[in-house]
């Protein structure tokens, strides 16, 4: 006797969920250097522009720091300043 492939299908519990569903809350965080109270972006202000530095020297990326893309442009174009100046440590890749 033969058997047949016969697949059977289970029926999803969660069928009002979809794949790529919008979440309910946010999880994104604010600027901080952005806003009121927010400290001035500069070449000579090392202590900030540290901040925004690994320990290898490399410069973290704004989906870490949660800067918004037109401070993080601005940092990035300091720090590249503040270590062609050597006040930074420039890291070869």
């Amino acid at each position: 006797m033969k058997r047949k492939n016969i697949k059977k299908t289970k029926k999803n519990n969660n069928s009002n969920l979809m794949l790529f569903q919008k979440a309910t809350t946010k999880f994104t965080r604010d600027c901080p250097l952005s806003g009121k109270d927010a400290p001035a972006i500069n070449y000579k202000n090392l202590k900030l522009l540290q901040k925004y530095i690994s320990e290898t020297g490399k410069m973290l990326p704004s989906r870490i720091t949660s800067v918004c893309y037109a401070k993080q442009k601005e940092l990035s174009n300091e720090i590249k300043k503040a270590r062609i100046l050597a006040l930074l440590p420039f890291v070869a890749d």
